[in-house]
């Protein structure tokens, strides 16, 4: 500001006796120096902006109905320049507060004014912001649009309360929509854990802890749990084996970037691009796809269903009074927690006396949508083995034949996320979300890469940070990252 003031200071008055030169921060001016100077450049700026008004004001009439700041009552004062008049005169304030300076919204000096005193209120909000102009002196004409607009860019700003990015909701994917045996599309992920007793000692009981691996269907919603003794690669690969030994082969597999899954993907050589590895992921018929690091959200199919089955598992707690659980006893819950929510609603039930068959995920699972009586008759082997093969098949096409018509229906609106935003790029720099520290210590980052999905939207971004002296790149969700400057015109 200082700055400002002088070379504005010189340029109109001309002097350079005090020997300065060029563009510097300048210490040497006096209180009537900064004084003169200001009033010179305000009245340029004024002279520049409201010339027919400065006019009429000279002449003693009033300003034109079209001006905008007519409603203010302004007048001249007697250093040329344009106050507002107001109904406060008889308020006691100082004359600067009574009779603010009026200055346009879209000067760039204006511009210069509102960043200097939305500095001075340490980056507070508009109010705080438009208050210290009004007790500077200045009364700017549109200034709560500019005031909004300069805090928006404000990057300062954008560190301290900016909004994490956002954008629409993609489609469903293929997994979701495919009508494929069960459990051929997985989502996975581990949960817990849960304090166990493991066996009796003379000074109480051992204690050791058990997680659970959740197994969920992707496109008739059914799940499957498998308790595991330890967060490492080989009891998941247990638990695995245990999962396709009862429920058959899985062409496709997604989870997050777990640890232990990463342990498990590498010895089980999946998803990686070695040809060697590609040949036996051919012969296996299988696939394991990753989210990208900190987006549990990607995996909400499976993510809600962990909650549910924490909810249930509570109840059954809460049922049984048992303060202390073995091993057993925490397989058999799971078990009867597994059963629960496959035999939960997909969609509501009907009113139809037509359609009495609920539609669940134990539908399909256990071929037994409802207890009917032996048909009567004598029947041979051979006949009743026709009749029970053609029961079943007329059970699965009826699940997926409403699996069609009513639950897919149910897929179709847009819960939340509904309108496409502006899509981060190359070059932007981004504040990365980080939960473990406070957000003055989020650290800065640049975008080196945008994923753009299948509808050309970016949820996913590389970015490029630099920290304790090393560069690293990370792959994140839009959602862990703040935009602080971009290359798109605001």
């Amino acid at each position: 500001m200082a700055l400002f003031v002088h070379v504005a200071f010189k340029s109109f008055s001309g002097e350079s006796s005090d020997g300065c030169k060029g563009w510097h921060q300048c210490s040497q001016l006096l209180a009537t120096e900064r004084s003169q100077a200001k009033t010179r450049i305000f009245k340029a700026v004024q002279e520049e902006v409201y010339k027919e008004e400065l006019k009429c004001l000279t002449q003693g009439s009033t300003v034109h109905c079209q001006s905008s700041f007519a409603k203010l009552d302004p007048f001249i004062d007697e250093n040329g320049l344009i106050r507002v008049g107001g109904r406060i005169r008889r308020a006691d304030l100082g004359d600067q507060e009574k009779h603010p300076l009026i200055l346009p919204a879209g000067h760039h000096v204006t511009t210069l004014l509102v960043r200097h005193y939305h500095d001075k209120v340490a980056h507070q909000g508009r109010h705080f912001t438009e208050g210290a102009l009004r007790t500077a002196g200045v009364w700017i004409v549109g200034g709560r649009k500019l005031i909004s607009s300069i805090l928006f860019k404000c990057v300062t700003c954008r560190k301290l309360r900016g909004r994490i990015e956002v954008q629409k909701m993609s489609d469903l994917l293929a997994d979701r929509l495919a009508t494929d045996p069960p459990f051929t599309h997985v989502g996975l992920d581990v949960f817990g854990p849960w304090t166990v007793t493991t066996r009796r000692t003379r000074g109480g009981a051992a204690e050791s802890k058990r997680w659970a691996v959740i197994f969920a269907c992707l496109s008739t919603r059914a799940m499957h749990l498998e308790v595991i003794e330890s967060m490492s690669t080989s009891s998941f690969i247990n638990a695995m084996r245990r999962f396709l030994s009862i429920r058959g082969p899985v062409k496709h597999l997604r989870s997050d970037r777990g640890t232990n899954f990463i342990g498990a993907c590498r010895e089980l050589q999946i998803n990686t691009d070695d040809p060697e590895i590609k040949n036996y992921l051919q012969e296996q018929g299988c696939t394991w796809t990753f989210n990208a690091p900190h987006s549990s959200h990607m995996g909400g199919a499976w993510e809600r269903l962990i909650g549910v089955a924490r909810r249930i598992l509570d109840g059954l707690l809460a049922k049984d009074g048992a303060t202390r659980l073995s091993h057993e006893v925490l397989t058999t819950l799971m078990a009867e927690v597994m059963a629960i929510m496959n035999a939960r609603l997909l969609i509501p039930v009907s009113n139809d006396a037509g359609v009495p068959e609920i539609l669940s995920p134990a539908t399909l699972l256990t071929q037994k949508a409802s207890v009917s009586p032996a048909p009567l008759g004598d029947f041979d082997l051979d006949h009743l083995s026709q009749v029970q093969c053609r029961q079943v098949q007329c059970l699965a096409d009826s699940f997926w034949m409403r699996w069609r018509s009513e639950y897919l229906a149910t897929l179709q609106p847009r819960r939340k996320w509904t309108s496409e935003k502006s899509s981060l790029q190359e070059g932007d720099i981004v504040l990365i979300k980080d939960s473990q520290a406070k957000r003055n210590m989020w650290p800065l980052g640049r975008i080196v890469k945008a994923n753009p999905s299948s509808d050309n939207e970016v949820r996913k971004v590389t970015v490029k940070t630099f920290s304790q002296g090393v560069v690293k790149e990370y792959l994140r969700p839009i959602s862990d990252v703040v935009l602080l400057m971009s290359l798109k015109k605001e």
